[in-house]
C-alpha cells in the first residue's frame, strides 16, 4: 500500500517486537470492515445490533477493569522533566521505552496486527497531520474507521514524507497495573499497553489530536485546542464561527449541538455543528484565525443523551454506531442507557454482560458508557465539515461551572486579557464528582489533562499567537450557565436558551452591542440579551451578570496560589493581569 521507507521500517521493527501472526492493512474499504465486522461478531468482541432499528450499528463491552481514561498511568516522555511540567506525569524516553517494550514483546502471538493509516482533518487539507496506528484489536479499527479517516488515500497523501505520528497499541492482558499510555514528543511517537477502551487506545483521539498536536502546534505556530467549533447562522445567511472549551460536565456537546429557540428558528437562526471536542487553529492567508475538527466523528457519554438534552446527538447515534458498555434489550436487540427515557428494558443485561432487568438497585449502563457514530449522521452538521481550509474564528468561549462567583457571561478586556481568563478556567465540584461539593478545580483552557508539555509555556504560546493576530484576533469570552440561587436551583435555563448568550457574544464581536466595564471584564447590559419568550426578570438576569467583589477577592487569592505551581516559568504577562484584577478589585 505505501512504498514510504520510514513507514515499512518502523512497522518491520515492531512486527519484530510484538511477533504477530499475520499483518493487515486497513484500505478504508466498506468490503474489508464488513469482514471485520463479520469476524468480531464471531468471536464475541462485538454484538450485532437489530439491523431495523439500528442500521449498521453494534455493541461492545470492555473489560471491567478497563472503563475510562487513566491519567494516572498517563505520562509525557520528554528529554527533560521541566518540559512536561508541573500537570503533566513524566517518564524518562529510554526509561519509558524499555518498560513498554518489555510488556508489548510478543503479545501479538496468535493475533493480527492491523495496519491503520489515518488522517486527523481532511486528507489533503493544510491543517491534516497523518498517523499510523498497529493494533491487534478490531474493536480499535472499527472506531478508528469511524472517528478519523482511514485508508489508502492517507498513504498517498504522506507519500514519502517522515512527517507523521508513529502509535502501537497492544492488549496484552489488560492488566491496570501493566496498563500505560505513554507520549514522546520529540519522537511523534504514542504506545498504548493493557487496555482497550476508547480513550485509552484510539490514538487519533486525545493521544495524537491534543498531546502530540499541541506540541506540534507550539512548534510550528499554531493551536490544538480541546474545544467544540459551531457556527451561528443569522436569518441573512451568515454564519459566524465560535471556539468553546469547557472541563467535562458542562454541557460542551450539548452546546455544539444546540437547537435554537423555537422563536430564534421561526425567524431563521440555525446552528451548525463543526465539531464536538478538538479545534486545531491556524492563522489563515487573511491573517484570521481558521479552525477545523481534525476528527471524523463523535466519542459521546451516552448517560443523559436523550431527545430532551440533546436530540441532534442521540439522531446521530442511530446508524453506523459502535455503543460501548451500554443495557443490551435482549426483547428487540437494542441499546439503553440510564437517561435515555424512562424504560429500563426490563429483558436485558447490563454493561458487564450480567442479567440486569431494570434493577433499580443498580446502574445499567456504566456512567462512562460511549457511543461512537459517524459525524455525518448529526442533523446539524456542517456544510463546511469537510472542509480543508477551516473556519474563521469569531469568538473563542471559556467556561466552567460555577455557584455564585462568575456572571452568566462576560468579555475579556483584550488577547492577553483573555489568555488570562482562560489560564483560570475552574468548576466547583458536584456531589457526583466525589463526595465533597464546591471544591473548585482548575482546568486551563479545559487542557489540564490534554497539554502535551509544560501548561506555562503553552501559555506563553497563546500569547504569542496573540501577537501574530494582532487586530484580527478573536474576542474571548467567559460563560457560566450554573449560577445557583440560594435554594440551590440553577438560574439560567441553558440548553437551547444559551443561543440568547452566544447572539449577545457574536453582537459584541461586530460591535453592534454595549457592554459594562466591571472589574472582570465587560458583561451586558441586562436589556441587551433577549429574553422574549422566557420566563425570566430583567432583575433575575442583572442578578445573574452581577460581579460579587467580595467573592472574586476570594477568587485572585486562589488563582496566585495555582499560579505558584508553575514557578518562574509563568509569563510576566499573566503575572501582571493577576496584578491588575487584584487592583481593580480595591
Amino acid at each position: 500500500m505505501t512504498n514510504n521507507k520510514s513507514v515499512l521500517e518502523w512497522i518491520e521493527d515492531k512486527k519484530a517486537l510484538v511477533n504477530p501472526d499475520k499483518v493487515v492493512w486497513i484500505d478504508g474499504s466498506e468490503e474489508q470492515l464488513e469482514a471485520l465486522r463479520a469476524e468480531a461478531c464471531a468471536t464475541g468482541e462485538i454484538i450485532k445490533l437489530n439491523q431495523e432499528k439500528l442500521p449498521g450499528c453494534y455493541l461492545h463491552r470492555t473489560a471491567v477493569n478497563d472503563v475510562a481514561r487513566v491519567e494516572h498511568r498517563t505520562f509525557i516522555c520528554s528529554d527533560k522533566e521541566e518540559d512536561a511540567g508541573p500537570t503533566n506525569h513524566w517518564m524518562a524516553p529510554a526509561d519509558a521505552y524499555k518498560m513498554l517494550y518489555d510488556i508489548a514483546r510478543g503479545s501479538y502471538k496468535g493475533r493480527t496486527m492491523y495496519v491503520i493509516p489515518y488522517s486527523m482533518g481532511p486528507v489533503g487539507s493544510p491543517f491534516a497531520k497523518y498517523g499510523i496506528e498497529l493494533t491487534d484489536s478490531i474493536y480499535v479499527v472499527l472506531n478508528m474507521s469511524i472517528m478519523t479517516r482511514v485508508g489508502q488515500n492517507v498513504l498517498d497523501a504522506l507519500g514519502d514524507s517522515d512527517d507523521w505520528v508513529r502509535g502501537l497499541h497492544c492488549k496484552c492482558e489488560i492488566d491496570e497495573e501493566k496498563r500505560y499510555i505513554c507520549h514522546f514528543p520529540q519522537d511523534n511517537t504514542i504506545i498504548s499497553v493493557n487496555s482497550g477502551y476508547g480513550g485509552n487506545v484510539l490514538l487519533g483521539k486525545k493521544c495524537f489530536a491534543l498531546r502530540i498536536a499541541s506540541n506540534l502546534g507550539r512548534n510550528e505556530g499554531w493551536m490544538a485546542e480541546h474545544m467544540l467549533i459551531l457556527g451561528l447562522e443569522n436569518p441573512q445567511g451568515e454564519v459566524k464561527y465560535i471556539a468553546a472549551a469547557f472541563p467535562s460536565a458542562c454541557g460542551k456537546t450539548n452546546l455544539a449541538m444546540l437547537i435554537p429557540p423555537e422563536l430564534y428558528r421561526k425567524k431563521g437562526y440555525k446552528v451548525w455543528c463543526v465539531g464536538d471536542d478538538i479545534a486545531w487553529m491556524r492563522v489563515g492567508e487573511d491573517g484570521r484565525l481558521w479552525a477545523v475538527n481534525p476528527e471524523n466523528g463523535f466519542f459521546g457519554v451516552a448517560p443523559g443523551t436523550n431527545m430532551k438534552s440533546n436530540p441532534n446527538a442521540l439522531i446521530s447515534t442511530q446508524k453506523g454506531t459502535i455503543f460501548t458498555n451500554v443495557v443490551h434489550n435482549l426483547d428487540d436487540n437494542t441499546v439503553w442507557w440510564e437517561g435515555l427515557d424512562k424504560n429500563p428494558p426490563t429483558n436485558s443485561l447490563n454493561w458487564k454482560g450480567e442479567v440486569w432487568n431494570a434493577d433499580p438497585e443498580t446502574k445499567g449502563a456504566h456512567p462512562n458508557s460511549r457511543f461512537t457514530a459517524p459525524a455525518k449522521n448529526c442533523p446539524c452538521v456542517s456544510p463546511e465539515f469537510d472542509s480543508g481550509k477551516g473556519v474563521p474564528i469569531s469568538a473563542i468561549v471559556f467556561g466552567g461551572r460555577r455557584a455564585k462567583t462568575a456572571p452568566l457571561v462576560y468579555q475579556s478586556r483584550d488577547w492577553e486579557n483573555g489568555v488570562f481568563v482562560g489560564s483560570i478556567m475552574a468548576s466547583e465540584t458536584t456531589a457526583a464528582a466525589t463526595g465533597a461539593v464546591g471544591v473548585v478545580r482548575r482546568d486551563p483552557m479545559a487542557m489540564l489533562p490534554f497539554c502535551g508539555y509544560h501548561m506555562a509555556d503553552y501559555w506563553a504560546h497563546w500569547l504569542e499567537m496573540g501577537k501574530k493576530l494582532g487586530d484580527k484576533a478573536p474576542k474571548i469570552f467567559n460563560v457560566n450557565w450554573f449560577r445557583l440561587d440560594d435554594e440551590g436551583h440553577f438560574i439560567w435555563p441553558g440548553f437551547g436558551d444559551n443561543m440568547r448568550v452566544l447572539e449577545w457574544i457574536i453582537d459584541r464581536c461586530e460591535g453592534k452591542a454595549d457592554a459594562v466595564e466591571t472589574p472582570i471584564g465587560f458583561v451586558p447590559k441586562a436589556e441587551d440579551i433577549n429574553l422574549e419568550e422566557l420566563d425570566l426578570s430583567l432583575d433575575t438576569l442583572k442578578s445573574l451578570l452581577e460581579v460579587d467583589k467580595d467573592l472574586w477577592n476570594t477568587e485572585a487569592e486562589g488563582i496566585e496560589e495555582f499560579y505558584q505551581k508553575f514557578g518562574d516559568k509563568l509569563p510576566e504577562e499573566l503575572k501582571a493581569q493577576l496584578d491588575g484584577l487584584k487592583a481593580r478589585l480595591k
